[in-house]
This record gives structure tokens, C-alpha cells and sequence, in this order.
């Protein structure tokens, strides 16, 4: 009776979901993605206080990343390829709660919290992050197969240059936009940071993930399992 109590009370207060259905919090389909992809390097932004709200987001409980099950299977995949290249894959995020995305729509409407702007969204007013879609009150992520990524040099254990940040509110971030291209107040991208985009693009892509126009570093499996599921467990071990 006790655990039975301490699960309700921390989904309630992790969370803050009311009338969860039991599909929506199970989270029997999905996998840390190291069990399946060890040598993948995680860097869980939403775990840390580094990301454009400033906070730890409510949900990340530990600095892990799940993803379903055929999802991590097809990221395998790229992780396989990509390391005949030259390179592993960096996380970002992946499966992200149903209350993370409330805490952004939240963060998104207070005006005066503005600590993150010089780092993830000089460009534009706090005010347009919701219009512009930056910020949306559902995401693919918590449907469990989206992923953030970029890649790290084998030999140098270096990020490689893809020409933004992750998280970066611009169209710099932009995964269609051409070297030269201007791209706002900042810098265009350069040939090679073009390519190295397209050495993730064309390696998603080919095992099954589509990219998102917005954004260099997000992909979905093309055949997710859960395409109308929005869950919301923690992210956690167990």
C-alpha cells in the first residue's frame, strides 16, 4: 500500500498530471538509449539548469535518455554507421514528459524572465517564442521517438561544428537553410558546417527518421509506434 502511495504522490507532484490514463503513463515500450546504444554520450540539457528556461525542467529526474523501443533500435542503426565515419552520437533529449512541455508553455508566458536570451534566443522577443512555434503545448518528443542530437569527433571527443547551438530560437537552427544563406543577425553557416549536418541528416534519414525543417538536430522515427500517445512518466532509470 505504501509504494502504491509514493508512485501517485510522485507522479502528482513531478508531473502534475491529473487523470492519466494507464497507456499514458507505460513505460514498458521504451529503453534507455545506452542499453541499446552504449557508447552514445549524453549531455540532458533539461536535467541541468543550461537550457533556455534557466531551470532544471520538472520531469528529468535523472541525466538519462529513454526513447521507445523500435526507435533506440533504428538509432542503433545510425550510431553503426556513423562510427565507420568517424564519429558518435551526442543526446540531447529524447522521450520528454507531458509536464516538461507544460513548464515551457508556462516559462514562455512570464515576460520578465528573460536570464537564458543572450544564450538560446538573442534574436527575437520572449514574446514570439509561442507564435513562432518554438515553443508548442504538445510535442513530438513525448510520444518517445524523437531525439535531439549532434555528433562528437571519435578522436578528438569534440563536438563537430554544425554552425548553431542546440536549442538555438533562429533560423540559423534551420536544418533546410543553404551555406551563405542569410539567416537573421547571425553569422550564415559555411560549407562545411553544411556538410557536417548532412553527414546526421542523410545517416537519420537513411535508418528511418525524418527531420524536422525547423531544427538541425531534431528527427522522428518515421513508423513511431505511438504516433497519438502523449506520455508522462519521468525520465529515470526505473
Amino acid at each position: 500500500m505504501k509504494s502504491i502511495f509514493v508512485f501517485a504522490l510522485t507522479l502528482l507532484c513531478c508531473c502534475n498530471v491529473y487523470n492519466v490514463t494507464a497507456q499514458e503513463n507505460d513505460r514498458s515500450g521504451f529503453v534507455l538509449i545506452t542499453d541499446v546504444v552504449p557508447d552514445a554520450v549524453m549531455d540532458i540539457r533539461y536535467y541541468t539548469a543550461y537550457n533556455f528556461t534557466g531551470d532544471s525542467v520538472p520531469g528529468y529526474e535523472e541525466p538519462v535518455a529513454l526513447m521507445t523501443r523500435q526507435a533506440a533500435d533504428s538509432l542503433k542503426a545510425v550510431s553503426e554507421e556513423l562510427r565507420k565515419k568517424g564519429y558518435r552520437i551526442k543526446v540531447f533529449d529524447a522521450y520528454r514528459p507531458q509536464c516538461a512541455v507544460d513548464f515551457f508553455m508556462k516559462w514562455a508566458q512570464k515576460p520578465t524572465d528573460v536570464r537564458m536570451k543572450k544564450d538560446f534566443y538573442p534574436e527575437i522577443s520572449k514574446s514570439m517564442i509561442i507564435p513562432q512555434g518554438y515553443v508548442a503545448r504538445k510535442s513530438g518528443h513525448t510520444r518517445g521517438s524523437t531525439i535531439d542530437l549532434t555528433l562528437v569527433d571519435l578522436k578528438s571527443g569534440e563536438e563537430i561544428d554544425m554552425g548553431s547551438t542546440f536549442d538555438y530560437f533562429g533560423s540559423i537552427s534551420h536544418a533546410n537553410i543553404l551555406p551563405g544563406q542569410k539567416a537573421g543577425t547571425h553569422k550564415p553557416i559555411n560549407k562545411n558546417q553544411y556538410q557536417n549536418r548532412m553527414i546526421l541528416r542523410n545517416a537519420m534519414e537513411h535508418h528511418g527518421f525524418k527531420a524536422y525543417n525547423g531544427e538541425w538536430w531534431h528527427f522522428t522515427l518515421r513508423n513511431e509506434p505511438f504516433p497519438h500517445t502523449y506520455f508522462t512518466f519521468p525520465v529515470r532509470r526505473k
